[in-house]
Order: structure tokens, then sequence, then C-alpha cells
């Protein structure tokens, strides 16, 4: 299944494409440490990025986690992350969106793109009703992704998650499925 936009698409990840998750992972491992958990040696292996892939798979299959790559249509090149996780069904019908972009790919619009096409795979396919996100309040350009997607503040929720060993306040945003 692909999920094409204008310059992107999604899909999601098959255990072939661990070298070039690898890859990534390496690649930005400087660029995304101020932004996400202290990552162990041992998950930048290829083995480990194997087995990533395959938990996203069962979780999938399981209806808890949508993990896609996202690629350049132009090149099919690797160049981030999307995924919506956390999946609750029954009265929530809700989950939770995260997104990473490969550095040299930043500022292109991508990211919004990809935001995009995922919140319309979770209202058109999943019939979700709302899902959310945290940003960190000094990460200006994830906000902005956000927003330009649809999604509206609605407030801190204050030492939220653990980011590179410290806990740290996010900003909360939410969208709302109107024909849920």
């Amino acid at each position: 299944m692909k999920l094409v936009g204008n310059n992107i698409y999604l899909r999601h990840l098959e255990v072939t494409d661990a070298e070039d998750f690898l890859s990534y992972e390496v690649r930005n491992r400087e660029f995304f440490k101020p932004f996400t958990y202290i990552k162990d040696e041992s998950f930048y292996t290829l083995e480990a990025q194997q087995d990533r892939i395959k938990s996203y798979k069962e979780k999938c299959d399981n209806d808890l986690y949508y993990g896609f790559g996202i690629f350049l249509k132009e090149t099919d090149a690797f160049i981030g992350f999307t995924m919506l996780a956390e999946v609750l069904r029954g009265d929530l019908q809700s989950c939770f969106v995260g997104y990473s972009l490969d550095e040299h790919q930043n500022g292109k619009g991508y990211t919004t793109e990809a935001a995009k096409l995922v919140v319309e795979y979770a209202f058109n396919e999943l019939k979700l009703h709302r899902i959310e996100a945290g940003v960190m309040p000094h990460n200006i350009g994830s906000i902005r992704v956000l927003e330009k997607a649809g999604f509206h503040k609605e407030g801190i929720a204050k030492k939220n998650v653990r980011i590179n060993g410290k806990w740290e306040d996010h900003q909360m945003l939410a969208i709302i499925n109107e024909n849920e």
C-alpha cells in the first residue's frame, strides 16, 4: 500500500528496508539527539532495525501502530519516517502521530506533506476520530508542520516525555475527524 502525495509517498517498511533505515538513523544520529530518547548502541545495528520493522508489522497487524517510510517520488530515496502510534479503539478512536525527516531534507515541505497523508489515512481508512501530537515548545518547525496539517494547540503537558535523559514539557496539539 502506498499513500502518494505531490513530492513524496508513504509505505509500510519491509525488512528489506532495514539497511536504509539503519543508514538514515546513523546519518541523523546527532541531528535527532535533542528530540528523542537515549538510544543504546545496539539500536544502531542492522539486526535492531530488522527487529524494529518486524515489531512495527506485528503491531500493525494488531491495529495498534502504523509506521510508514517517507520516500521521494522522484528517486524512491528513503528520507524519513512517520507513524500513528498508541491506536485506541472503542469510545476513544484515537492515536498519536510522530515523524522524523533526514536533516538534509528539512524545510522542503516533505514532513507537512507526510503529516497530511497520514492524517487522511487515519481518518478515511482507520476511521479514527482524534489524532494527538506532542512537541517540545522550542521545536517551532515541528509545531508549524502540525498546524499546516490542520492540528490545533491544546496546551502544555508538563514534564511529559523523557528526551535525551531529561523530562521535557510538550506542546500538545490535536486534530479531530469532523466526519466521524
